[in-house]
C-alpha cells in the first residue's frame, strides 16, 4: 500500500501522542476515560442477565462471581447426552464416565448441558481412541488428573475474589475490561505453565531411563506438619484461617522449590515434598522449621524425612518410604526434624549437620524404626520449648493473629454496613491461640 492509498493524514487527537514511527498512542493521563467502553452491566445483559439480577449481585458483593459464571463458558448449552453421543460417535456411557472422571456433574438424561465446544472436544477424543492412538483407560486416567488439577486452579481463582458490596459497580468500564481479559489471560498462563511442567517431566523421565543404577527410582520424601492447626482453626474466623493457610502454603512452596525439590501435595495443615538428594531433603526440612518458627502468624512445624525406592504415579508418590515419613512426623517435637536411619547413613557425614540418635520407635503396621534428630551445627536456639526466644515468638504470633482476626471483623462489618468499618475490638486477642500450649498438640 502506498502513502496515497492510506488517505489523507490526520493530526493526532488531543490527549494522544505520536511515537517515533508516526503511530498514535494514548498517553497515561487519558486512561480509559477517552474510550467508549461497554460496561459489565451491558456485557452481562447481552448474555441474558436482566438488570435486577445485576443489581442484586452488586448489593451482595457477588458481581465478580456472576461475571465468571457467565463468561467462563460463553457458548450456550444445546445438547443432551443422547444428542452429543450421536454427534461425537462416543457411547453415552463412556461420555458419562469421562465427565465424571473430569470431576464435572454427571449428565442426566434430557438435560441440555453440552456446548458445541464439548462436541468438538469429545469428538476429537473419540476419534483418537478409534484410531488406537489413545486407550480408553488412559483417557479416563488423564481425565481424572486434568479434572482434579484444574478444579483446584478454578477454586483458587474464585476464592481470591472478595465478597464486598463496596467494590466497583457494574457500570464501571474498567471492571468490564478486567472481566474481558482475565479469563483469556488465565487460559494462556495455564497452557504456558503446563508446557513448562511437561518439559521438566519429560527431562526427568529421560534422566531416569538413562540411569542404570539401582537408585533410579529412589527419592527422599519429607512431611512437614503445622503444630496445633486443629485448635487454631476453632479459634479464628474463616478469613483469618484462610490467610494462615495461604501463608503456610506460600512458605512451603518457596522453601521447597528453592532447594530444587517438588511439593508433591498439600494435605490440609501438612505439606509433602520430594527431592532426589537426601542431603537436600534434610536441608529443606531444617529450612521449613526455621521459616515457620520465624513467621509471626504461624506456629512451628515438625518434619519427618525418609528415603528409598518409591512408586511415582500421576505426580504422586507411593510406597513404604512415604508411609514411614508420614508416620514419624507425628513423633517429632515442634520445630524439630526427624529422619530414618537410611537418611542418616547417607547424610550423616555432612559437616553442616549435627545428629542425635533416638531409641527405635514402634510404628503401626511398620515395626520398630531407628530414628535420628538432626539440626544445624550452628543452631544456638535449642534451649528448649520454653526458652525466652520461643516465648518471644509466641507473643509476636499472638499479636499477629489478633491483627488478622481484627481484619476479619472489619471485613464482616463492611459487609453488614455496606462499607462502614467497625471500631477496633480490644477483645480480638482473646481469639488468638497460645503458642506455648500448642507445642504439645498432636492434632492434624
Amino acid at each position: 500500500m502506498t502513502d496515497g492509498d492510506r488517505g489523507p493524514a490526520h493530526p493526532p487527537d488531543e490527549g494522544a501522542e505520536a511515537d517515533d514511527e508516526g503511530l498514535v498512542t494514548l498517553d497515561d493521563e487519558l486512561g480509559l476515560d477517552g474510550l467508549d467502553l461497554p460496561t459489565l452491566r451491558h456485557l452481562l445483559h447481552d448474555t441474558g442477565i436482566d438488570d435486577d439480577a445485576v443489581t442484586r449481585a452488586e448489593e451482595t458483593g457477588t458481581l465478580g462471581f456472576l461475571a465468571i459464571e457467565r463468561f467462563a463458558v460463553p457458548d450456550p448449552a444445546r445438547y443432551d447426552l443422547v444428542e452429543i453421543a450421536g454427534l461425537t460417535g462416543m457411547p453415552a456411557g463412556q461420555i458419562t464416565l469421562m465427565w465424571r472422571s473430569l470431576g464435572l456433574p454427571e449428565p442426566r438424561p434430557g438435560d441440555r448441558i453440552f456446548t458445541q465446544v464439548d462436541v468438538e472436544m469429545l469428538g476429537t477424543v473419540a476419534g483418537l481412541m478409534e484410531l488406537g492412538l489413545i486407550e480408553p483407560d488412559l483417557a479416563m486416567q488423564m481425565s481424572r488428573v486434568i479434572g482434579w488439577s484444574l478444579a483446584r486452579v478454578a477454586a483458587a481463582m474464585v476464592d481470591s475474589i472478595e465478597v464486598d458490596p463496596a467494590a466497583r459497580a457494574a457500570d464501571d468500564p474498567e471492571l468490564a475490561v478486567f472481566a474481558g481479559t482475565m479469563l483469556p489471560t488465565m487460559t494462556q498462563v495455564i497452557e504456558h505453565v503446563w508446557r513448562r511442567h511437561l518439559q521438566i517431566a519429560a527431562r526427568n523421565r529421560i534422566n531416569r531411563e538413562l540411569d542404570s543404577s539401582e537408585s533410579r527410582d529412589t527419592r527422599a520424601v519429607g512431611f512437614a506438619d503445622l503444630v496445633g492447626f486443629t485448635t487454631l482453626s476453632q479459634q479464628v474466623d474463616e478469613h483469618t484461617l484462610a490467610s494462615i493457610v495461604g501463608r503456610f502454603e506460600e512458605i512451603a512452596y518457596d522453601t521447597v522449590t528453592s532447594f530444587g525439590g517438588r511439593v508433591v501435595k498439600m494435605i490440609g495443615d501438612e505439606v509433602m515434598y520430594a527431592i532426589e538428594d537426601p542431603t537436600e531433603a534434610v536441608l529443606v526440612g531444617l529450612a521449613l522449621a526455621e521459616e515457620y518458627a520465624a513467621d509471626e502468624a504461624l506456629s512451628d512445624v515438625r518434619v519427618g524425612i525418609a528415603c528409598g525406592p518409591v512408586v511415582e504415579r500421576e505426580a504422586d508418590l507411593y510406597g513404604p518410604v512415604v508411609n514411614v515419613a508420614s508416620r514419624i512426623v507425628n513423633i517429632a517435637f515442634p520445630g524439630s526434624v526427624l529422619t530414618t536411619d537410611e537418611v542418616h547413613e547417607t547424610v550423616g557425614d555432612d559437616p553442616r549437620l549435627a545428629w542425635k540418635a533416638l531409641k527405635p520407635r514402634k510404628i503401626k503396621d511398620i515395626g520398630r524404626v531407628p530414628l535420628w534428630a538432626v539440626r544445624p551445627v550452628d543452631d544456638d536456639d535449642r534451649a528448649g520449648p520454653r526458652s525466652e526466644v520461643r516465648e518471644r515468638r509466641t507473643e509476636a504470633r499472638e499479636r499477629r493473629l489478633a491483627d488478622l482476626d481484627e481484619e476479619g471483623r472489619s471485613r464482616r462489618s463492611r459487609r453488614r454496613r455496606g462499607g462502614d468499618r467497625d471500631e477496633p475490638d480490644d477483645g480480638a486477642a482473646a481469639d488468638a491461640p497460645g503458642g506455648a500450649g500448642d507445642e504439645a498438640d498432636t492434632d492434624r
